[in-house]
């Protein structure tokens, strides 16, 4: 007995599904951050020479310093996600009204805090 055969067969070639790879973000070294009238811009140098730069998604209004904070988050957080490492960042005196820049730097230390560390 024949059947006729479909494209939905089995034996027909299927395409491979392809793995989206994560855009590469290099170690971060520094950040600017700056006020503009659209709300908190950021950019991050990498030790490779790269730049990220993006609307940090905290209001205009929001306090310089939570906004710093929110930008250190940021970069904390993508170096765990990217490189499983721990970053510290220092913010430098500011050079220009609503403009600061920090250095970022691998934190020292034997692996993560434990949670009863300093008792």
């Amino acid at each position: 007995m024949a059947t006729n055969a479909t494209m939905f067969d089995t034996d027909m070639a299927r395409r491979k599904k392809e793995k989206k790879k994560r855009p590469y973000f290099g170690v971060p070294k520094g950040i600017i951050l700056s006020a503009r009238p659209d709300g908190w811009r950021f950019s991050v140098l990498t030790v490779e020479g790269g730049m990220l730069c993006g609307h940090l998604g905290v209001p205009m209004n929001t306090h310089p310093q939570d906004a710093r904070a929110a930008a250190a988050a940021l970069v904390t957080g993508l170096a765990l996600d990217f490189h499983a490492t721990d970053v510290e960042v220092t913010w430098d005196p500011p050079q220009e009204p609503w403009s600061w820049t920090a250095r970022v730097a691998l934190a020292i230390g034997d692996g993560p805090a434990s949670p009863d560390a300093g008792d």
